[in-house]
């Protein structure tokens, strides 16, 4: 008799001590569950013992990325049920040695246990990074770069669109176009910077060359591009090539930390900043002090996290890092700005777009899967369903209020102190 379904959502339910949101596939054809709910596809028993030797979240991004699992139905509403499950009760669980002196859990366990079969721990998928070296060298920066960009300019052309901005966008409403709405952030990036013919710009993190080609072509500046990732520069390049901006607009492999020549009129870091990590942050800044003329502007557009009650408890997310973002850290807003301004910059407004990334990522997810064969076939099966999950998430995590993202324009105050901003700077909306 078939039963593998049944039996996996008894036991999973014994563990968690609370009822399934999803229905239940498993590999021998059975169903369990919600009528009608979700389904999660459990495709074979390597799936069980990627969950029992890492429980919770990295072991369930294991089994997705290795195909051992998968998703029936409407994705973010399975999501949203199973984050009630793992996510959102990791902030208040037990840890795994406590949870063991309970009978029942012990019990679910030696369940799973023999119904996973084997009991060797399965190889991580071979899209999961390997740890080298210290945190935010630039050795170990390039490389965590490279795992994330590198992925292919096609794949990224798939799911960025036309506009190969891979950042935040700013809708003017959900109806808009994504290509629009990308327009829109980068001239509000423009408008927030007070571009004008003849100022130098740096672009930190300069990605594919959206925002050098929008700022030369549009404001008439003349702008440097960094970006540590050999694939988004040679695409930058023959975009500026291509706009006819190759006497405007230089594009660098360069580490941020190596550029020597400012100062700059203005500089924008665009999701760039989330690679530069904690102990760093404070030397970010004042690079890009040092880097900035007095009176120049800084437009620092960034995701950010919500604080702990305790700083000491926040960890980077398991998934995020072992197949997304390598090192990558979020910080509250308030440390953000708070470190910027140790640097000698003031901050001089404020904006929060968190609905508009979910707007952008959700869009982004819907390209991916429109294109989705094309799409596994240039990255690969696992690298393509690491994005779906990311991606998806992350809408999710926008939507409620879980991450956040921020526009913070600081400037570089000269001696005097007057900065020349009209007394009412929101001149840009």
């Amino acid at each position: 008799m078939s039963d593998a379904a049944l039996r996996l959502k008894n036991l999973l339910e014994q563990l968690l001590r609370a009822p399934l949101p999803v229905r239940i596939r498993a590999w021998d054809g059975s169903q369990a569950g919600p009528p009608g709910a979700p389904v999660l596809v459990v495709r074979n028993r390597r799936a069980v013992r990627r969950l029992l030797f890492k429980p919770g979240e990295l072991g369930l991004a294991r089994a997705w990325v290795a195909g051992d699992l998968g998703i029936d139905g409407d994705l973010y509403t399975a999501l949203g049920l199973i984050s009630g499950l793992v996510w959102e009760r990791d902030e208040d669980s037990r840890s795994l040695s406590e949870a063991l002196r309970d009978p029942d859990v012990r019990s679910a366990v030696r369940g799973l246990v023999k119904l996973g079969g084997v009991p060797l721990p399965p190889a991580p998928p071979r899209e999961e990074v390997r740890r080298r070296g210290h945190l935010h060298t630039k050795r170990t920066d390039r490389r965590a770069v490279s795992h994330h960009y590198d992925v292919g300019n096609d794949f990224y052309e798939i799911v960025l669109g036309p506009s190969m901005v891979y950042s935040c966008a700013y809708w003017e409403s959900p109806h808009s176009t994504l290509e629009a709405a990308q327009r829109d952030k980068l001239e509000l990036v423009c408008r927030k910077l007070g571009l004008t013919p003849g100022q130098r710009l740096l672009d930190v993190g300069c990605g594919w060359g959206s925002m050098a080609v929008h700022a030369a072509r549009e404001h008439g500046v003349s702008v440097v591009g960094v970006t540590l990732s050999q694939e988004q520069a040679s695409y930058a390049r023959k975009r500026v090539a291509d706009e006819g901006l190759t006497d405007r607009v230089e594009i660098r492999v360069q580490d941020y930390r190596d550029v020597t020549d400012g100062p700059y009129d203005a500089i924008a870091s665009i999701g760039m900043a989330e690679h530069v990590g904690a102990e760093r942050y404070l030397e970010y800044a004042r690079d890009l002090y040092s880097l900035l003329k007095p009176g120049g502007r800084l437009l620092n557009h960034q995701i950010a996290r919500r604080p702990e009650r305790d700083g000491t408890t926040y960890h980077v997310d398991e998934f995020i890092d072992a197949y997304v973002f390598p090192d990558g850290e979020l910080a509250p807003l308030g440390t953000t700005v708070t470190q910027l301004e140790r640097a000698g910059l003031e901050v001089r407004d404020v904006e929060s777009i968190r609905e508009h990334y979910g707007l952008t990522l959700r869009r982004w997810v819907a390209h991916l899967e429109a294109d989705w064969p094309r799409a596994q076939r240039i990255a690969g099966p696992g690298r393509a369903r690491v994005w779906l999950l990311y991606m998806a998430a992350c809408a999710l995590a926008f939507e409620r209020n879980r991450i956040g993202v921020n526009q913070v324009l600081a400037v570089r105050p000269p001696a005097s102190g007057a900065l020349g901003l009209p007394l009412r700077a929101r001149t840009w909306n």
